[in-house]
C-alpha cells in the first residue's frame, strides 16, 4: 500500500473527503516527525512506538576500493509494533 491507496482507506473508513483526509495523514506524519526531531517518542497504545536510534561512529570499507572508510554517527527512525498490533497480524 502506498500513501494514495492509505489516503483512500482513510478517506472511505472515516466518510471523509480525500482531501481531508490527506490532510489528516499529512499532519500525522508531520506531528510524529516533529517529535522526533525535538527527541522525544511517539507511543501509540496498542499500535507501536516510533522512536529515535543513534549510531555510533564506525569504520566501514569502501567496496569499490576495498580501502578503510570512517562512517559518521547518526540518528535513525525506528518503531516498534505493539503488543495489539502484533497480536491483529496473527
Amino acid at each position: 500500500m502506498n500513501k494514495a491507496e492509505l489516503i483512500s482507506k482513510i478517506s472511505a473508513a472515516a466518510d471523509l473527503k480525500v482531501k481531508d483526509a490527506e490532510a489528516l495523514v499529512a499532519a500525522f506524519t508531520d506531528a510524529i516527525g516533529t517529535a522526533l526531531k525535538k527527541g522525544d517518542k511517539v507511543t501509540l497504545t496498542g499500535f507501536g512506538t516510533f522512536s529515535v536510534a543513534k549510531r555510533k561512529a564506525r569504520k566501514g570499507r569502501n567496496p569499490q576500493t576495498g580501502k578503510e572508510i570512517k562512517i559518521a554517527a547518526s540518528k535513525a527512525p525506528r518503531f516498534t509494533a505493539g503488543k495489539g498490533f502484533k497480536d491483529a497480524l496473527k
